[in-house]
């Protein structure tokens, strides 16, 4: 059998019907083939995909998408100011995760900022419009509306780490309590007695999380929390250095820090030298990721790692799950789906 070298009897691109003919069966098994469809018998499907093999066929996949009502795109959505996202190792890991995961699909990934007013109006006309097939969520604060909105188009969507234990959306998170605990644990381990916590944002839940942990570690270990060793932060490294500022004024015996993020312990950091505090002589100082920031501080900080890569590809995963079971989303009975990922202490020279 003659092939057409890749172009249709038109001389053009080949058609579906060509495929068809020439594997002798109908368009519509074609398509059956083309589209993963279990209901073709081992022969049939032999068939087709040999005569798309020398036809050089290539599946119009924007028309396929259309008539399954799909976009064959994903939004990564973040709440946050561009800068913020650009500054912290966080987000980058975490999109590393999510295109490591997606790599192996037809599945085109949209990188959208939501920090600002105007920008949330203009994805929610996005959203409405339906041209996108799910939705990644990342550092959504409780009262973010955008889960809301999501939940009443009937989008698919996975969110990093919920907004409260009683969150809808499927979500993604790691240990934050157990990873607190452990950080606090080990300066309790090294003889540290006046530690102090710089938290993240307490309208996430994660920080809510890692605070608990904070608390009971000490409670535990019969050192009940003081509330002035307590300073909110705000995941910033000016926000650590503003922390650490106000924590040394209620606190100047203070021998150990726990902060919420390893950029926060990298203000705190400076902080502490500028007050001429040693690390960890004077202070141990403990941080939250595990990012490149830990490993080259000086000296090299301890810090909690989060498997972020390995959330992102959990939220791809279970994203993808959810999008291919075309069920209304409260009918699926994963109103409550949570995976939550270990979390691991990795001691350096700061502690």
């Amino acid at each position: 059998m003659a092939s057409h070298g890749g172009r249709g009897r038109s001389g053009g691109r080949p058609t579906l019907e060509e495929v068809a003919a020439r594997a002798g069966v109908g368009r519509g098994t074609v398509s059956r083939v083309i589209n993963g469809s279990p209901r073709v018998s081992d022969a049939t499907r032999a068939a087709v995909e040999a005569a798309v093999a020398e036809l050089g066929y290539v599946p119009n996949t924007a028309a396929r998408a259309l008539a399954a009502n799909r976009t064959d795109s994903i939004a990564l959505v973040v709440p946050e100011p561009e800068t913020r996202f650009f500054a912290e190792p966080y987000f980058s890991d975490m999109l590393r995760g999510v295109g490591a995961e997606l790599a192996d699909t037809e599945m085109q990934l949209l990188l959208i900022f939501a920090g600002s007013d105007r920008e949330r109006q203009r994805l929610a006309q996005y959203l409405a419009a339906h041209r996108v097939d799910g939705v990644l969520l990342v550092s959504v604060h409780a009262d973010d509306p955008l889960p809301d909105l999501l939940s009443q188009l009937e989008i698919p969507a996975v969110i990093s780490g919920p907004r409260s234990a009683a969150e809808s959306l499927t979500s993604v998170d790691s240990d934050n309590y157990g990873g607190a605990r452990s950080a606090v644990e080990h300066l309790l381990a090294r003889g540290r007695r006046r530690i102090a916590h710089i938290t993240g944002r307490l309208d996430v839940y994660g920080a809510q999380r890692r605070v608990d942990g904070y608390r009971e570690a000490l409670r535990d270990a019969g050192h009940p929390a003081d509330d002035l060793l307590i300073e909110p932060g705000d995941f910033t490294e000016e926000g650590g250095r503003r922390a650490m500022t106000v924590l040394l004024s209620h606190h100047p015996d203070l021998d150990a820090v726990f902060a919420g993020s390893d950029v926060m312990a990298a203000g705190a950091r400076q902080v502490l030298r500028e007050a001429g505090r040693r690390i960890p002589d004077d202070v141990a100082l403990v941080g939250y990721d595990d990012s490149a920031i830990a490993r080259h501080m000086d000296p090299p900080l301890t810090s909690v790692r989060q498997p972020i890569e390995e959330m992102g590809r959990a939220m791809i995963d279970l994203l993808l799950a959810d999008i291919a079971d075309r069920r209304p989303p409260a009918s699926r009975g994963l109103d409550r789906r949570r995976a939550v990922l270990p979390t691991e202490l990795v001691v350096r020279a700061s502690s």
